[in-house]
């Protein structure tokens, strides 16, 4: 069977575990701080990235659809969703977008602060080499969600002899500061080994 193989890096390019979702991280160097994970997680995290286009020549005669001269990209949807099992004053406060903090109560507020808006971080071990060595460095996929605002609301859902459950959906947004910037980046870091 000529074309029922695996690459044979195969390895080397596999994302794996379920990751974390932290409010900082610095792709440069791996460094990830324990106090910037914003809670703990079942069942993973789920992003997508939708881009949306116009077709300029829809409306035009003998034009086939999508012509790739006259396709545009207009936008993207930048999200990130899943189900926090742990919460922290701080972790309710980005569930309910508006919203302030005083000690332990959390006050939701109706209009919006450019305070409300904040970067996020999805990262995961990436590739063979997933532990930091002596000189090597562990692989990762980091996905950085720009002004990043929970669009999914508050929620919490109990079960008997269970734990709670917070749904959460961050979405990305674009800025009047930098409007060509796009709400994600991404990156792919290939785990380095120590040297020998």
């Amino acid at each position: 069977m000529k074309y029922s193989q695996l690459p044979a890096d195969l390895f080397k390019h596999i994302q794996i575990n379920a990751g974390v979702i932290a409010t900082t991280f610095m792709p440069d160097t791996g460094e990830l701080q324990q106090s910037s994970i914003v809670g703990a997680t079942s069942g993973g995290v789920n992003f997508t990235a939708t881009p949306s286009f116009s077709d300029y020549g829809e409306d035009i005669d003998n034009c086939p659809k999508n012509m790739k001269e006259l396709k545009r990209l207009d936008s993207w949807e930048a999200k990130a969703s899943g189900t926090f099992v742990s919460v922290s004053s701080a972790t309710a406060k980005l569930l309910a977008a508006a919203a302030d903090v005083s000690g332990e109560k959390i006050t939701p507020r109706g209009t919006l602060k450019d305070s409300d808006f904040s970067d996020m971080w999805i990262i995961g071990d990436y590739s063979e080499i997933n532990e930091d060595g002596t000189t090597g460095k562990a692989g990762f996929i980091a996905i950085h969600l720009l002004n990043s605002l929970s669009t999914g609301g508050f929620q919490l859902q109990t079960g008997d002899k269970s734990k709670g459950q917070f749904s959460f959906e961050f979405t990305g947004h674009y800025s009047m500061e930098a409007p060509e910037k796009v709400p994600f980046e991404l990156y792919i870091k290939q785990g380095t080994a120590d040297a020998a």
